[in-house]
């Protein structure tokens, strides 16, 4: 894909998180792009093949730095827990999860079908971390995967609505914090563990293996 490519979908990406696609115009793509009109169109058919490009680009990179700390060492819960605790520019939302607020990306299911597949992808991965860790003997055997995955991913996205809401990364970092804290719940008993020490009676990260920060 030549360069003049490149920085059309790129800054129509920033421009989607940041507007919306509405208010994401080709004349402010061609601006932030420093890319003529003629160029956009030689490119792309117009607006619409521009913003699946985008959106198309910026569901692979979640996949992907999703996966690359769920295929990191440790244990499952470990592993979604570095998941829900990386940087993330909360205040702007998710560039994926925002999109489902977006009329016109939900009308067209050209940019709707990135959109669900990736927030469908990622409740399948979390449960199948989570079916791990029932059969590692780490989580509780009754733990219901899927429908614990699907909270994990409520959750977050739910962090971010309230966390722009209020202007301030608090409520976000609170509902991680609340469901890690369902997650602990749900570990499996220590072995070697007398009946009053159970994973309930730690604090959820010092359960799963991280140190609290001061």
């Amino acid at each position: 894909m030549s360069t003049a490519a490149e920085r059309l979908i790129e800054s129509t990406r920033e421009l989607l998180w940041e507007r919306g696609y509405t208010g994401t115009s080709p004349k402010a793509i061609q601006q932030r792009a420093g890319a003529g009109q003629g160029s956009m169109y030689h490119h792309f058919s117009g607006k619409p093949d521009l913003a699946a490009a985008a959106i198309g680009r910026t569901a692979e990179d979640l996949r992907a730095r999703a996966e690359a700390q769920f295929t990191a060492p440790g244990t499952a819960v470990e592993r979604i827990t570095a998941y829900l605790r990386r940087e993330r520019d909360v205040l702007k939302g998710c560039p994926v999860g925002r999109l489902t607020q977006d009329p016109d990306v939900m009308a067209d299911p050209a940019l709707r079908a990135p959109v669900g597949e990736t927030l469908g992808w990622l409740r399948e991965r979390l449960a199948e971390l989570l079916d791990e860790g029932r059969a590692r003997g780490e989580l509780d055997e009754g733990l219901d995967a899927r429908a614990t995955a699907a909270t994990v991913v409520a959750v977050l996205q739910g962090g971010y609505v309230l966390a722009r809401a209020a202007q301030s990364t608090e409520p976000f970092d609170q509902a991680v914090t609340g469901v890690l804290s369902l997650l602990s719940g749900s570990a499996a008993p220590r072995r070697g563990a007398g009946n009053c020490a159970t994973s309930h009676d730690a604090p959820a990260d010092d359960v799963l293996g991280f140190e609290r920060s001061s």
